[in-house]
């Protein structure tokens, strides 16, 4: 009965579609000229006298049959602009048993006296050809222009822009079978051009291969291009430097795919598409994850991100969504960042549990709280202050947050058994020059002494409270043994984020200039916020407790040179067009950056993008922690001297600058 009721409503529904009858009608006719063809075939005449009379007297039979047939064979409720090689089983499945249904029909009931064998055989291979090729035609009009009306029209549809592709490739391939596939998408392919000469000539999904890159200005006028898209996946910089060259010549609107780390477990589409970005220059190469190591220590676990908004922390927790973790905390004190990732990852991936807590990392109460109600698993600490002049004049700010929020979330993680707490350290913390590189060193050094279990309790006062009013550990004091482990990683600066160049730089050139370059032989490392983040969950899978993680990060680049790529990205002339102003170092700064220091003892590891510095000896923890209560008294009465005088005792190789 369910199943009558169910074809009864689809019944319904498709008689008060107009699609419908189109297609019905189509089909009656095509049923019709199929039979008059096989009789006409069959006599080679055309059809007159008795054998017409006997072609009309069988169509309300047939009609009667067939069309019924396809309903029952579901061949009125495809789309069929999409039609497949399983709709076109069917059409071959319902002509069958509609052609056997006829011939049982009159056998039964005249024997088949005076009937034509030939004539059903021919009826049902035409029968099978018309519908099958009918719905063929509809799909093909539909990949071609959009609908049938199109096809009539000339020309291409003035909102479809002329693409030429870069790259005869895989990610090309998907390309142009997503422009073939969706009508909606305003593209049309007019030519490839690709670096391998045996290639040209040849056609990928129609589309020719025109010749060579080099060629590109030419190819683009003769294809009358609108558009170009850099659809090869380039990894070296150099390439992709002449790539940009070659465009920016064409003086076409130009875009590139986005990286494998961008585009993480998504496809390849034309949708995601964008402009050419400074680190597409770079070059770096696709991160190699263990995604088995890492999946063992957040698939279903409860992870906390702080500073979740930031550039870092909102990209680790879309990374972290690949492997399915059980609930993503995202904690951070700035509104604004913290609802725009949490919109994010509410809206486009629903399936992941998430909740959001705006505030402060040295809040002990607030930390208090989300210990205890979502006891996580897992801590990916990001939160920092981290421009270096601004925290270099208010360097008691730097005590708070990133040495005092520090310290409370690491205990915090001992008091409820947090299994892994990975800190993100910076390149600055390498022989230091500013407050806020001394500030990430010290966060190392508290790193490693918690690590060791060498503080008499291994928590401070306030959480040993909470220990005893958890009434779980005695005395109120955590044993030796805790089974936290702590680790750091380090590494220089993320492209976009809050502390990098680059917005500067971007909104300079929108102005028009000049761009301020604090010195002409300044240099930097630079990777991306992707790559950063996926190297972050690789190291949080490698560690075993109290390492130093460093993340190659390549050759430096100076600073000069990145704001004239970016000036030339925008089809402009550094100089000529716009100026490049040396207004000298900043405070804190320095012309290079490190990532180790000689005689750290860094060893490689079993990931090629990963070093480790092991084993370093702790600090007498007894002093640190006199020095860490001198400098939070000192932070309290805004002593800047006291603070970088106190340091400079805790970080020897810190040098402090006190004309600040």
């Amino acid at each position: 009965m369910f199943a009558l009721r169910t074809h009864i409503t689809l019944l319904h529904t498709l008689v008060k579609n107009p699609k419908f009858w189109l297609i019905f009608v189509v089909d009656a006719l095509l049923i019709i000229l199929a039979h008059y063809l096989a009789y006409a075939i069959r006599f080679e005449t055309f059809l007159q006298g008795e054998v017409f009379r006997q072609f009309a007297g069988l169509l309300p039979l047939i009609l009667g049959i067939k069309l019924p047939c396809f309903y029952l064979f579901g061949l009125y409720r495809g789309m069929w602009r999409y039609t497949s090689i399983n709709d076109v089983v069917n059409v071959l499945l319902a002509t069958l048993f509609s052609s056997a249904l006829v011939v049982l029909v009159l056998l039964f009931s005249q024997r088949f006296l005076g009937f034509s064998r030939s004539v059903f055989l021919l009826d049902m291979v035409f029968t099978f050809g018309s519908i099958a090729g009918h719905r063929v035609l509809i799909r093909f009009l539909y990949l071609r222009r959009g609908s049938v009306y199109d096809v009539f029209t000339t020309g291409f549809r003035p909102e479809e822009r002329r693409l030429l592709l870069i790259g005869a490739g895989d990610a090309t391939d998907r390309i142009l079978k997503e422009l073939r596939d969706n009508n909606l998408l305003r593209y049309m392919a007019v030519g490839i051009v690709d670096d391998d000469p045996e290639k040209t000539g040849m056609r990928l999904h129609g589309v020719p291969v025109l010749g060579l890159i080099d060629d590109l200005q030419a190819h683009a006028q003769r294809v009358k291009a609108q558009e170009i898209l850099i659809s090869a996946m380039v990894i070296d910089k150099d390439r992709m430097r002449r790539l940009v060259t070659l465009c920016q010549q064409t003086r076409l609107p130009f875009k590139v795919l986005p990286t494998i780390g961008e585009l993480l477990g998504g496809g390849i589409s034309i949708r995601s598409m964008r402009d050419i970005s400074y680190k597409d220059l770079l070059g770096r190469e696709e991160v190699r994850l263990e995604q088995e190591k890492i999946g063992g220590y957040l698939t279903g676990k409860t992870v906390l991100i702080t500073g979740a908004g930031g550039s870092i922390g909102s990209e680790l927790c879309r990374q972290i969504l690949r492997f399915a973790p059980g609930l993503i905390v995202l904690f951070d004190a700035g509104e604004e960042n913290l609802y725009r990732v949490q919109m994010e990852l509410r809206h486009e991936h629903e399936n992941i549990a998430t909740t959001a807590v705006l505030g402060k990392v040295q809040d002990m109460r607030l930390i208090n709280a989300i210990f205890k109600r979502h006891q996580p698993t897992v801590v990916f600490h990001t939160a920092a202050y981290k421009h270096v002049p601004l925290v270099e004049r208010n360097p008691w700010q730097a005590v708070d947050n990133n040495i005092v929020g520090t310290q409370l979330l690491m205990e915090a993680a001992i008091v409820y058994g947090v299994e892994r707490f990975v800190l993100v350290s910076s390149d600055k913390a390498v022989r230091p020059t500013n407050v806020m590189g001394a500030s990430k060193r010290v966060t190392e050094l508290l790193m490693s002494a918690y690590n060791s279990h060498c503080w008499d309790g291994c928590v401070s006062s306030p959480w040993q409270r909470v220990l005893q009013n958890k009434g779980q550990r005695g005395a109120g004091k955590v044993p030796a043994s805790h089974g936290t482990r702590f680790m750091g990683v380090r590494f220089g600066n993320v492209l976009g984020s809050s502390g990098s160049v680059l917005p500067l730089f971007k909104r300079q050139i929108e102005r028009g200039g000049p761009v301020t370059v604090t010195h002409p032989e300044v240099t930097r490392y630079f990777m991306s916020a992707e790559e950063a983040a996926q190297l972050i969950l690789q190291s949080g899978a490698m560690g075993e407790g109290g390492e130093i993680f460093i993340l190659k990060m390549g050759e430096p680049v100076k600073i000069a040179d990145m704001a004239r790529e970016l000036i030339r990205l925008t089809g402009r002339e550094p100089d000529n067009d716009i100026a490049i102003r040396y207004i000298g170092l900043r405070a804190g700064e320095k012309l290079y950056e490190e990532l180790i220091t000689a005689g750290e003892g860094i060893v490689p590891t079993g990931h090629e993008k990963i070093m480790v510095l092991r084993g370093q000896q702790p600090h007498d923890c007894q002093q640190l922690r006199d020095q860490l209560e001198a400098l939070q008294e000192q932070a309290k009465s805004l002593d800047s001297r006291g603070i970088k005088e106190t340091l400079k005792s805790i970080v020897p190789e810190y040098v402090p600058d006190y004309s600040v």
